[in-house]
């Protein structure tokens, strides 16, 4: 039996776009710039903790272009 009170979870914000590749050179996920450390302990950082990983993300090398470099 449920509680009336009980809520859904809350959503956590990610910045995962469904393209899950992680390039060995850099160490980033090919969509969002994560590394499989922050990936894989998404849901159990703090929301400041998630923030400050976002916050760094456009500053973060992008892994495609150590790809694309790589076929030249």
């Amino acid at each position: 039996m449920m509680n009336a009170d009980a809520r859904p979870p809350r959503p956590i914000v990610t910045p995962c776009v469904k393209v899950c590749a992680v390039d060995g050179a850099t160490g980033y996920c090919l969509g969002c710039r994560r590394t499989l450390p922050e990936i894989a302990g998404w849901a159990r950082l703090s929301d400041q903790k998630r923030a400050d990983i976002m916050a760094a993300l456009p500053d973060r090398p992008d892994p495609m272009a150590s790809l694309m470099a790589g076929r030249s």
